[in-house]
């Protein structure tokens, strides 16, 4: 499916030919997801909306419908007199304008779009102004490749519009030079309009419009005609028996009942099904242990579809995962498997996540197995709510856990949460082993419990799951200051190291320090310059990603009472990077940072696949989960001393591609002084030095192991342990 194989218009004029046909029909029946405000909302611009989704829904497509209420004078008069009846009032406008069909053919439409919002696959939200009314004629139609094609004009959604009047559309396709940016500015502001942040807008969500759109219009298992036209006047239900209606018609697939894609059925790798069949065998509980890019989500779900069948009283899924954008990304191989789940997150697209929920729980204790089942996708943050628990208490039945990355929730506050309610268990993650944790990883272990598959990233390389790649580290050095300060941090430490019941650990002061210092390594001034020479020749090529680390101190693992106190090293050097590769080097780059919404990221990361971005400049959201399979080439100027994270940081460069036969990462490793000049200090004038030489060397050792030209870091290596008389013992300690 997609939009580029169609002949696509700038304009359409309706007395010109058929908008319809030539338009409406061909483009949706290309595409996943419709977007579309309407004007005037009545139940005849529902059922003229409905025009040309035929073969929409048979791609499994989700409609978004934003409408504005129509006001009698009556309503205006009393909501000037009492504001706050003000959303009853709009309500009972809305209601009132659902209106009997007048003929079969808007009986079907009507019916079909019912039973879309009582399967969740299209939803409808109320715009209102402060002043006037809303009555932008907007939509947005997408492919599963991420292009889309923006459309505006004059034209209502009425059958007199599309037939009768004389109106004009203009039409904007992402993919083409002179229009991607008009078209990208549409799309942006019908986000904003849904996601409610327009400020000249208020958006409103009226469940009971829903509700009675089912009440009315849900009559029978929707049909609806294969070649979708409202050039003429179909019967009226009075004369004609809708059962013997000889047009083609396609039933919409049920919905909420998991089921594997015959796609993921016909193409599932044998290390997949093992790990299916092996935590089937151990009664739906263990860990996934699988390289970051090698399928670990969906073999996750695969997971999940095998636990429903077997299982009759798993009514209940909870997937957890530690970002909002992850969330998303989930849900879109959630829905993939004929799951509709409920998207669980403070800024999630369904607003009324909440009542989704409540709703869900209270009918899967009343309801039979299919119509209770649920799936709820939600963050780390909202899983240890108050009301996520709560919701969590109610489930009457055994409930599934399926927690991404899940060394994240191996925190001594998120343990309280891991219980006895949720009988079956998955953990997914590449490094489920905690960095300086093991109390928090043995927890993980005994909780979720065996490992049912251990798929490495050597095994995957070698069988051509994963790219091959070749690794370069880059040598560069503390400035005097940088040193000073360095030895001087490392030194305070050394005061705040405590021994309780004979674990030892750094004090909060302690943590603020280490935290500090590490700033120092990951923002060295030396890295810049050796930055520009590398990059500069690679100005001409693309697919390229540069690792700028974390902007503050506040995380999941590392945060302390101190953390007020903002350490700007990084963010200071993202700003300069993307500097350096966009005033300097004149290419086109995107900052991928927490600053970025929803919303721009998947706008950069489809600007990214398409060639129209040159370089993303990245820091610590996009270590975890985030799918671009197009890098080819990392600069990772920034590394923790935590494996986790940068063997995930080499995962993100890995995934296959079209026409990737292999990646480069050039790893900036950040050394005290010069190697050369070692040999003048004496052993205990170096002792600050050791920490971070070991790590450093720790972490070239792990890259170069695996790269196709692991020889050429061999020398390196070498004089660095000659240089601190650093054994392969002292590295393992």
């Amino acid at each position: 499916m997609s939009l580029l194989n169609i002949q696509i218009e700038s304009e359409y004029r309706n007395l010109h030919g058929n908008i319809i046909r030539s338009f409406y029909n061909p483009l949706l029946s290309e595409a996943v997801a419709y977007d579309r405000s309407v004007g005037f909302f009545s139940s005849t611009a529902l059922s003229c909306f409905s025009v040309g989704l035929c073969n929409f829904l048979k791609n499994e497509g989700k409609i978004r419908l934003v409408a504005t209420p129509y006001l009698s004078d009556e309503d205006v008069k009393a909501m000037r007199d009492g504001y706050k009846v003000r959303d009853k009032i709009i309500e009972n406008a809305l209601i009132r304008n659902l209106f009997e069909p007048a003929n079969g053919k808007e009986f079907d439409r009507l019916n079909m779009l019912a039973n879309l919002i009582a399967e969740c696959r299209m939803d409808i939200k109320i715009a209102i102004t402060k002043a006037g009314m809303y009555h932008e004629k907007l939509g947005i139609i997408e492919d599963s490749d991420g292009n889309f094609v923006a459309f505006s004009g004059s034209s209502n959604e009425s059958e007199n519009a599309f037939l009768n009047n004389y109106e004009s559309t203009d039409v904007f396709c992402s993919w083409k030079e002179f229009e991607k940016d008009r078209a990208l500015k549409k799309k942006r502001s019908f986000e904003r309009i849904w996601n409610g942040t327009d400020d000249a807008l208020e958006v409103l969500d009226f469940p009971k419009l829903k509700d009675e759109i089912i009440r009315r219009y849900k009559k029978a298992v929707p049909k609806f005609d294969m070649d979708d036209d409202i050039s003429y006047e179909p019967p009226k239900i009075g004369g004609m028996n809708l059962g013997e209606r000889t047009a083609n018609y396609s039933p919409l697939v049920e919905k909420n009942v998991p089921k594997m894609p015959k796609w993921f059925e016909e193409n599932i790798y044998d290390y997949q099904k093992e790990a299916i069949e092996n935590w089937t065998k151990c009664d739906f509980c263990g860990i996934f242990d699988m390289a970051t890019g090698t399928g670990k989500t969906l073999t996750g779900l695969g997971a999940l579809v095998k636990c429903a069948e077997k299982n009759d009283n798993i009514l209940a899924v909870f997937i957890v995962v530690p970002y909002q954008h992850l969330v998303e990304q989930w849900v879109g191989d959630v829905e993939k498997f004929n799951i509709k789940p409920i998207v669980a997150y403070s800024t999630s697209p369904q607003s009324n996540w909440k009542d989704r929920l409540k709703k869900a729980v209270r009918d899967q204790r009343i309801r039979c197995k299919e119509k209770g089942f649920f799936c709820c996708v939600t963050t780390n943050a909202t899983f240890k709510s108050s009301f996520m628990q709560e919701q969590i208490d109610n489930v009457c039945k055994n409930i599934l856990l399926i927690v991404d990355e899940a060394h994240n929730i191996g925190t001594s506050n998120s343990q309280r949460f891991l219980d006895s309610r949720f009988r079956c268990r998955l953990a997914l993650s590449a490094t489920l082993d905690r960095h300086k944790d093991v109390e928090g990883t043995a927890f993980l272990y005994n909780y979720f419990g065996k490992v049912c598959i251990s798929y490495t990233l050597e095994k995957a390389i070698a069988e051509g799951k994963l790219t091959p790649y070749k690794y370069k580290p880059i040598l560069v050095y503390f400035t005097d200051d940088e040193l000073s300060e360095y030895k001087q941090i490392s030194s305070e430490i050394l005061l705040h190291i405590t021994n309780k019941n004979g674990k030892v650990e750094l004090d909060s002061y302690g943590e603020y320090l280490a935290i500090k210092r590490s700033r120092i390594v990951a923002g060295a001034n030396n890295k810049l310059d050796a930055f520009r020479k590398e990059i500069e020749v690679y100005k001409e090529k693309q697919n390229i990603l540069v690792y700028c680390g974390a902007t503050t101190t506040n995380s999941d693992e590392g945060s302390c009472k101190y953390d007020d106190y903002e350490f700007r090293a990084e963010e200071r050097q993202i700003v300069a990077i993307t500097k350096i590769l966009g005033n300097e080097m004149n290419m086109k780059v995107a900052r991928f940072t927490s600053e970025e919404d929803i919303v721009q990221r998947q706008m950069i990361c489809q600007k990214f696949k398409e060639g129209d971005l040159q370089a993303i400049v990245a820091i610590k959201c996009l270590d975890e989960g985030v799918n671009i399979p197009s890098i080819k080439t990392a600069f990772i100027l920034a590394s923790t001393t935590n494996p986790k994270e940068y063997i995930q940081r080499r995962g993100r460069v890995l995934r296959k591609c079209a026409g990737k036969s292999y990646a480069e990462i050039y790893d900036f490793v950040t050394l005290p002084r010069n190697l050369q000049q070692v040999s003048n200090f004496s052993k205990e004038e170096l002792k600050a030095d050791f920490s971070l030489v070991k790590n450093e060397l720790r972490r070239i050792k792990e890259f170069s192991r695996l790269s196709d030209n692991e020889i050429d870091s061999l020398d390196l290596i070498t004089c660095i342990q000659d240089a601190y008389h650093i054994t392969d013992k002292d590295l393992n300690d």
